[in-house]
């Protein structure tokens, strides 16, 4: 493969799996004016964030068998057209309701692209690049929770949140248009896979049996919970507790970005010293540390913006750190059942987002302390997990391979 295909490749995939955090991520400035345009509350509005992690989370589990059974293009082109029609209908959503249900359907749709891009790594690359892809594919998602809420803020000023739905609708189309010209075939269909629910759910039950695998799903899963609850609930707490316009909520995300893809960079070079298991109970228990210092302060009425923007960032670090570690000690222990692995991985993953994005949303008071608390709650259970979890693990797969890990997000 040469440099300018393994690049184009590189590009086309991460294009596909920036897609779904894009559209979590460039809408959240409009939430004040999606309020008091569709005549409802920034709370409110909240659970069609909540709609989409549980679009994510049942998709993920779809598209997994799908992808095998058909091969990858069939399934993720029909995901991409869900996604655009859904996307469309966002912009002419009249009620929160209608908001909501576009936006499961939305996600649906986004999941084809995720799980695609994922399978597609392993038929494409060899086994030993697929550490150094994954990072590279990182690289290209960081990206968008850096600049798609600084773009949304920009955008739902200048001309209304129904036009950031208008350029999720476009980004759709051109990346539907990019996999349908250029993408080349990965897989062979297996025609022998059923797609009978008994078979599946055995499949499933048996990567769920695997100590290894629920231990790191868990604890990544509800670490991870935690940049949920920082996704859910920062834009009451920066736009109606502290003030900040959208153009300035923005900035402050794609600042805070900074901080959780900077760490899971950083994680490759700690891996030539520390293992994964290391890097995952050590970042673990600075992340209890910083949310319980971060309730503190909520609770006592010290917070500040400034301080807020600092604890958050420090927490959002941890979190850099955990993911990539846990996702590929999950992995480790399977290579037949590899892609349903991934797939319920992702689905507790979002599973666990949804719940805490939910009970977010019912608190509809003018307060951090929600948000604040749902996330150092979510490190200290995600550190009990993981205590007791590895006492389960009789024979522990390791995932570094020459310094590296395998990184997913």
């Amino acid at each position: 493969m040469s440099n300018k295909t393994y690049f184009f490749l590189i590009l086309l995939l991460g294009s596909l799996t920036a897609l779904g955090p894009f559209s979590i991520d460039m809408y959240l400035p409009g939430f004040p004016a999606i309020a008091e345009d569709l005549n409802t509350t920034a709370a409110k509005v909240s659970l069609s964030l909540s709609g989409y992690f549980i679009g994510i989370s049942a998709g993920q589990l779809l598209y997994g068998p799908l992808l095998d059974r058909f091969g990858r293009k069939k399934p993720l082109f029909i995901g991409l057209v869900v996604y655009i029609l859904a996307s469309a209908g966002c912009v002419f959503a009249s009620t929160i309701d209608s908001l909501i249900v576009m936006r499961v359907i939305q996600a649906i749709g986004s999941c084809a692209a995720t799980v695609a891009s994922v399978a597609m790594v392993r038929d494409l690359f060899p086994v030993k690049e697929s550490p150094k892809v994954f990072s590279l594919l990182l690289l290209v998602v960081g990206v968008s929770p850096m600049i798609a809420p600084t773009i949304g803020g920009y955008v739902t000023a200048a001309f209304g949140w129904q036009a950031v739905f208008v350029i999720l609708t476009a980004m759709g189309i051109a990346i539907f248009l990019a996999s349908v010209l250029w993408l080349p075939d990965s897989y062979k269909p297996d025609k022998n896979l059923s797609l009978k629910p008994r078979p599946i759910l055995s499949n499933f039950w048996s990567v769920l049996r695997e100590p290894q695998f629920y231990t790191y799903t868990f604890t990544g899963a509800i670490a991870f919970a935690g940049l949920f609850a920082y996704v859910s609930g920062s834009p009451l707490v920066f736009m109606e507790v502290f003030h900040t316009n959208e153009k300035v909520y923005g900035w402050i995300f794609a600042f805070l970005s900074v901080g959780f893809i900077g760490s899971s960079q950083l994680n490759t070079l700690m891996l030539r010293k520390y293992s994964s298991q290391q890097i995952v109970q050590f970042a673990l228990v600075c992340q209890v540390l910083v949310g319980g210092l971060f309730l503190a302060s909520a609770l006592s009425g010290v917070l500040t913006l400034p301080i807020t923007i600092a604890f958050l960032f420090f927490f959002l670090c941890c979190i850099g750190f955990t993911n990539p570690n846990a996702a590929a000690l999950c992995l480790a222990p399977f290579t037949k059942n590899a892609g349903s692995a991934s797939a319920l991985m992702g689905a507790v993953q979002m599973g666990m987002g949804t719940v805490i994005s939910v009970l977010i949303s019912m608190f509809e008071v003018p307060s951090a302390t929600p948000m604040v608390a749902a996330m150092a709650g979510s490190a200290l259970l995600a550190l009990v997990v993981l205590l007791l979890g590895k006492r389960m693990i009789t024979t522990e797969v390791n995932v570094q391979q020459d310094g590296d890990a395998m990184v997913m997000h």
